[in-house]
């Protein structure tokens, strides 16, 4: 695949006060490259336990093509390709929501626990262009 029709990928996974942040950091880098580097932040939730926010934004093809060819190994990645209308908003952005225990284990699975936002290249930026243009990409990286 030459060219990615994405201008970015963000990858963000919660760690509750209830789990291990280097596990979930270890999940989150299933689906990203070796060297990339994640944002960190603290917050507070409604009970007062501490909950750190750990992301990462691709915006290089290379770091693109990486995650798409990760996402290629989902058991029900016909099934993802045949959503692609459900899962492209207006906006043209691209939702998923990716299994963290699996992720932990080195899986790629469908679940709760990471989310993934594509932003969708599409000119004119319309929701049934970037939905063809996201099943070229996907379609390509099966390939």
């Amino acid at each position: 695949m030459s060219n990615v029709p994405f201008h970015y990928v963000d990858l963000r996974a919660f760690s509750y006060a209830t789990e291990d942040e280097k596990r979930v950091e270890s999940a989150l880098r299933t689906y990203l490259p070796e060297e990339t580097e994640l944002d960190r932040q603290v917050t507070t939730g409604h009970h007062g336990d501490r909950i750190v926010v750990l992301s990462a934004r691709l915006e290089n093809a290379d770091d693109v093509r990486h995650v798409l060819d990760r996402l290629v190994s989902l058991p029900d990645y016909e099934t993802f390709l045949d959503e692609l209308d459900e899962r492209v908003a207006e906006d043209c952005s691209l939702y998923l929501t990716l299994d963290k225990q699996a992720a932990f284990g080195g899986e790629v699975r469908q679940g709760d626990g990471i989310t993934l936002r594509g932003k969708v290249e599409a000119y004119p930026a319309e929701r049934e262009s970037a939905v063809e243009n996201a099943r070229e990409a996907f379609e390509d990286a099966r390939d």
